[in-house]
Protein backbone atom coordinates (compact mmCIF):
# COMPACT_ATOMS: atom_id res chain seq x y z
CA UNK A 1 0.00 0.00 0.00
CA UNK A 2 1.42 3.36 -0.95
CA UNK A 3 1.43 6.22 1.49
CA UNK A 4 -1.43 8.62 0.83
CA UNK A 5 -1.21 12.22 2.03
CA UNK A 6 -3.39 12.84 5.09
CA UNK A 7 -5.44 15.34 3.08
CA UNK A 8 -6.71 12.47 0.88
CA UNK A 9 -7.71 10.24 3.80
CA UNK A 10 -10.98 9.99 5.67
CA UNK A 11 -10.65 9.02 9.31
CA UNK A 12 -13.74 7.37 10.77
CA UNK A 13 -14.11 7.38 14.54
CA UNK A 14 -16.71 4.66 15.07
CA UNK A 15 -18.63 4.94 18.34
CA UNK A 16 -21.13 2.36 19.48
CA UNK A 17 -24.22 3.89 21.09
CA UNK A 18 -24.71 3.91 24.87
CA UNK A 19 -26.36 0.82 26.41
CA UNK A 20 -30.08 0.55 25.78
CA UNK A 21 -32.93 0.65 28.23
CA UNK A 22 -33.95 -2.84 27.22
CA UNK A 23 -36.28 -5.61 28.23
CA UNK A 24 -33.85 -8.51 27.88
CA UNK A 25 -35.05 -9.33 24.37
CA UNK A 26 -33.46 -9.03 20.93
CA UNK A 27 -33.58 -5.37 19.90
CA UNK A 28 -31.66 -5.02 16.59
CA UNK A 29 -34.12 -2.70 14.78
CA UNK A 30 -36.38 -1.97 17.76
CA UNK A 31 -36.03 1.73 18.50
CA UNK A 32 -35.10 1.65 22.18
CA UNK A 33 -33.76 4.59 24.18
CA UNK A 34 -30.19 4.84 25.42
CA UNK A 35 -29.18 4.68 29.05
CA UNK A 36 -26.68 7.53 28.98
CA UNK A 37 -23.77 7.59 31.44
CA UNK A 38 -22.82 10.43 33.74
CA UNK A 39 -21.85 13.73 32.06
CA UNK A 40 -18.25 13.25 33.23
CA UNK A 41 -17.89 10.03 31.23
CA UNK A 42 -19.50 11.61 28.17
CA UNK A 43 -17.08 14.56 28.42
CA UNK A 44 -14.16 12.14 28.70
CA UNK A 45 -15.28 10.25 25.58
CA UNK A 46 -15.77 13.47 23.58
CA UNK A 47 -12.33 14.68 24.69
CA UNK A 48 -10.76 11.36 23.67
CA UNK A 49 -12.44 11.51 20.24
CA UNK A 50 -11.14 15.06 19.78
CA UNK A 51 -12.03 17.45 16.98
CA UNK A 52 -14.11 16.11 14.11
CA UNK A 53 -15.24 17.67 10.85
CA UNK A 54 -18.65 15.96 10.82
CA UNK A 55 -20.88 13.82 13.00
CA UNK A 56 -23.00 11.11 11.40
CA UNK A 57 -25.37 8.75 13.21
CA UNK A 58 -27.79 5.93 12.62
CA UNK A 59 -31.37 7.23 12.84
CA UNK A 60 -32.01 4.91 15.80
CA UNK A 61 -33.08 6.82 18.92
CA UNK A 62 -30.23 5.34 20.97
CA UNK A 63 -27.65 6.56 18.42
CA UNK A 64 -29.16 10.03 18.14
CA UNK A 65 -29.27 10.35 21.94
CA UNK A 66 -25.65 9.24 22.23
CA UNK A 67 -24.45 11.64 19.53
CA UNK A 68 -26.37 14.58 21.04
CA UNK A 69 -25.03 13.78 24.50
CA UNK A 70 -21.45 13.78 23.17
CA UNK A 71 -21.85 16.88 20.96
CA UNK A 72 -24.87 18.82 22.26
CA UNK A 73 -24.34 21.90 20.08
CA UNK A 74 -23.11 20.29 16.84
CA UNK A 75 -25.22 19.32 13.82
CA UNK A 76 -25.70 15.59 13.36
CA UNK A 77 -26.39 14.00 9.98
CA UNK A 78 -28.50 10.83 10.01
CA UNK A 79 -27.73 7.99 7.62
CA UNK A 80 -30.26 5.14 7.40
CA UNK A 81 -27.65 2.77 5.94
CA UNK A 82 -26.04 2.68 9.40
CA UNK A 83 -29.07 1.05 11.07
CA UNK A 84 -28.45 -2.21 12.95
CA UNK A 85 -29.09 -5.58 11.29
CA UNK A 86 -32.78 -6.30 10.72
CA UNK A 87 -33.39 -9.49 12.70
CA UNK A 88 -36.90 -9.91 11.32
CA UNK A 89 -39.04 -12.39 13.26
CA UNK A 90 -36.40 -12.58 15.99
CA UNK A 91 -36.91 -8.95 17.03
CA UNK A 92 -38.45 -8.69 20.49
CA UNK A 93 -37.96 -12.37 21.31
CA UNK A 94 -36.06 -13.63 24.35
CA UNK A 95 -32.50 -14.68 23.52
CA UNK A 96 -33.22 -18.16 24.90
CA UNK A 97 -35.88 -18.63 22.19
CA UNK A 98 -33.43 -18.15 19.32
CA UNK A 99 -31.75 -21.06 17.52
CA UNK A 100 -28.13 -21.85 18.43
CA UNK A 101 -26.10 -20.71 15.43
CA UNK A 102 -22.75 -21.26 17.17
CA UNK A 103 -21.90 -24.43 15.22
CA UNK A 104 -22.18 -22.65 11.85
CA UNK A 105 -18.92 -21.88 10.01
CA UNK A 106 -18.24 -18.13 9.92
CA UNK A 107 -19.14 -17.72 6.24
CA UNK A 108 -22.48 -19.50 6.80
CA UNK A 109 -23.18 -17.48 9.94
CA UNK A 110 -22.56 -14.24 8.03
CA UNK A 111 -24.92 -15.37 5.25
CA UNK A 112 -27.68 -16.63 7.58
CA UNK A 113 -30.93 -14.64 7.39
CA UNK A 114 -33.42 -14.73 10.26
CA UNK A 115 -37.01 -15.18 9.00
CA UNK A 116 -38.11 -11.88 7.37
CA UNK A 117 -34.76 -10.32 8.26
CA UNK A 118 -31.36 -9.67 6.73
CA UNK A 119 -28.02 -11.43 7.01
CA UNK A 120 -24.83 -9.86 8.34
CA UNK A 121 -23.65 -9.74 4.72
CA UNK A 122 -26.81 -7.80 3.77
CA UNK A 123 -26.10 -5.38 6.62
CA UNK A 124 -22.53 -5.09 5.39
CA UNK A 125 -23.61 -4.04 1.91
CA UNK A 126 -25.71 -1.20 3.37
CA UNK A 127 -22.91 -0.08 5.67
CA UNK A 128 -20.31 -0.17 2.88
CA UNK A 129 -22.61 2.10 0.84
CA UNK A 130 -22.60 4.56 3.78
CA UNK A 131 -18.82 4.35 4.16
CA UNK A 132 -18.31 4.96 0.43
CA UNK A 133 -20.44 8.10 0.73
CA UNK A 134 -18.61 9.31 3.84
CA UNK A 135 -15.17 8.56 2.43
CA UNK A 136 -15.87 10.57 -0.73
CA UNK A 137 -14.67 13.63 1.20
CA UNK A 138 -11.47 13.70 3.23
CA UNK A 139 -11.61 14.64 6.89
CA UNK A 140 -12.33 13.26 10.33
CA UNK A 141 -15.83 11.93 10.91
CA UNK A 142 -17.45 10.68 14.11
CA UNK A 143 -19.89 7.86 13.30
CA UNK A 144 -22.32 6.84 16.06
CA UNK A 145 -23.79 3.48 15.17
CA UNK A 146 -24.47 -0.09 16.28
CA UNK A 147 -22.25 -3.06 17.08
CA UNK A 148 -23.30 -4.80 13.85
CA UNK A 149 -22.63 -1.73 11.73
CA UNK A 150 -19.20 -1.21 13.27
CA UNK A 151 -18.35 -4.91 12.84
CA UNK A 152 -19.29 -4.56 9.16
CA UNK A 153 -16.91 -1.60 8.72
CA UNK A 154 -14.11 -3.53 10.42
CA UNK A 155 -14.77 -6.62 8.29
CA UNK A 156 -14.78 -4.50 5.14
CA UNK A 157 -11.51 -2.86 6.20
CA UNK A 158 -9.84 -6.27 6.61
CA UNK A 159 -11.03 -7.38 3.19
CA UNK A 160 -13.28 -10.15 4.53
CA UNK A 161 -16.69 -8.81 5.48
CA UNK A 162 -17.70 -11.95 7.42
CA UNK A 163 -14.57 -11.50 9.57
CA UNK A 164 -16.27 -8.52 11.17
CA UNK A 165 -18.29 -10.98 13.23
CA UNK A 166 -15.12 -11.80 15.17
CA UNK A 167 -14.88 -8.33 16.74
CA UNK A 168 -16.32 -7.51 20.15
CA UNK A 169 -17.82 -4.00 20.20
CA UNK A 170 -18.87 -2.68 23.62
CA UNK A 171 -21.33 0.17 24.24
CA UNK A 172 -19.61 3.57 24.00
CA UNK A 173 -16.39 2.01 22.68
CA UNK A 174 -14.28 3.69 20.02
CA UNK A 175 -12.86 2.08 16.89
CA UNK A 176 -10.81 3.94 14.27
CA UNK A 177 -10.59 3.22 10.56
CA UNK A 178 -8.74 5.42 8.09
CA UNK A 179 -9.99 5.09 4.52
CA UNK A 180 -7.28 5.73 1.95
CA UNK A 181 -8.55 6.18 -1.59
CA UNK A 182 -8.02 4.18 -3.74
CA UNK A 183 -5.80 1.86 -1.68
CA UNK A 184 -8.28 0.65 0.99
CA UNK A 185 -8.48 1.07 4.72
CA UNK A 186 -6.32 0.86 7.81
CA UNK A 187 -7.71 -0.10 11.23
CA UNK A 188 -5.88 1.81 13.97
CA UNK A 189 -8.02 0.95 17.05
CA UNK A 190 -10.84 -1.45 17.93
CA UNK A 191 -13.26 -1.48 20.87
CA UNK A 192 -11.36 1.12 22.86
CA UNK A 193 -13.27 1.84 26.07
CA UNK A 194 -12.73 5.22 27.69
Amino acid sequence: MSITPASEATELVLIRHAPVIGDGCVYGRRDLAACLPAPEQLARIALTVGAVDRIVASPALRCQQTAKALWPTEPITLNADLWEQDLGAWEGRAYAELPDLGPLPLKDLAAHRPPDGESFLDLGQRVIRAIDTLAASPGRIAVVAHAGSIRAVLGWATGALQGGLRFGIDPLSLSHVTVLRPEGAVITAVNRCV
